[in-house]
């Protein structure tokens, strides 16, 4: 199943072309829309890829989705699409994921760990298991998921921290945490000896299916029924 994440402040594209040479992505975030002042984005130079329709936009779009092997940032998009404007691109991704929701195929477009990827729908995900006997999916043990609870939402954490929350000994499943690419040393606690901190990594997010850590549940929705 695909995800396709656009910016819906974005004007929908009208597949001509624009007189200006550059365009600055637009302001998003909490503090968009403040009276203090914020820095613009910086400005990207339009290329051939302005000169394309919507309608090619979108056909170029699925191709780099469908054959990435890893979740495209729509920076990254506009850089393969060879430089429309980004809020054309912004649209068109718009109007893809919508066209993928609302038609019969069963693919959708996801935004995972701040980038895109076209996926299958889950709804088929017993089909798809057809494909995947061998090898069973990794599983991870309910010491190393607990300490990775921890460590998401409590990041950055140091071994004491969570081996104090747990009280057993953290080392190994540490180990471990990092050498699957879900856990990262990021950096040191300023305390005496000077400790390891620990967050999660951009695996961790693509794993759990999370666009930001931000979408990690809360205390209220893990309660309910």
């Amino acid at each position: 199943m695909v995800d396709i994440a656009v910016n819906e402040d974005a004007p929908s594209g009208t597949g001509g072309t624009h007189d200006s040479e550059s365009v600055s992505e637009p302001a998003s975030g909490p503090e968009a829309g403040a009276s203090d002042v914020i820095e613009p984005a910086p400005k990207v130079r339009l290329g051939p890829g302005e000169q394309k329709d919507d309608a090619q936009l979108a056909r170029e779009l699925m191709v780099l989705l469908f054959a990435a092997t890893e979740p495209l940032t729509q920076a990254r998009l506009v850089e393969l699409l060879e430089r429309p404007a980004p809020p054309r691109v912004a649209a068109v991704l718009e109007a893809l994921r919508a066209e993928l929701e609302a038609g019969e195929q069963p693919l959708v477009l996801r935004k995972v760990a701040g980038a895109w990827r076209l996926l299958t729908d889950p709804e088929f995900s017993h089909v798809v298991n057809r494909l995947r006997a061998e090898p069973k999916p990794e599983r991870i043990s309910a010491a190393a998921l607990e300490t990775l609870a921890i460590i998401a939402y409590r990041q950055p954490v140091s071994k004491a921290e969570i081996e104090a929350i747990r009280g057993v000994q953290a080392g190994p499943v540490l180990r471990s945490l990092v050498d699957r690419g879900l856990v990262r040393i990021t950096g040191r606690a300023e305390l005496p000896g000077a400790p390891l901190l620990y967050g999660t990594t951009r695996e961790f997010l693509e794993r759990f299916g999370l666009a930001a850590l931000k979408d990690l549940p809360r205390d209220g929705e893990l309660n309910e029924d």
